[in-house]
């Protein structure tokens, strides 16, 4: 068997999120596949961007900072890890 690229992992995991309700999934959770996916596709966040600041930016904002020091190869890991492990539920 033939192990699929990182990065066509890491679409097939973005395709299922994607079908998944904000509902069903925790905060916690949506706040992690937000900040691996953005450290994932833009890389480490340009702090000076982060001028539009309500409460629910903030968190997000936060969550990415948190992971900044991922590469994005790691961050696409990481965030397919979390799909899978919500697919297996």
């Amino acid at each position: 068997m033939i192990e699929k690229d990182l990065d066509t992992r890491f679409i097939e995991a973005v395709a299922v999120a994607a079908e998944m309700l904000q509902s069903e999934l925790p905060q916690d959770v949506q706040l992690r596949l937000y900040a691996f996916y953005k450290q994932a596709t833009f890389g480490t966040m340009d702090y000076h961007q982060a001028s539009n600041y309500d409460l629910r930016n903030a968190f997000k904002t936060n969550a990415w900072m948190q992971i900044s020091h991922l590469s994005i190869d790691e961050a696409k890991e990481c965030y397919i890890e979390i799909i899978n492990s919500i697919n297996k539920k």
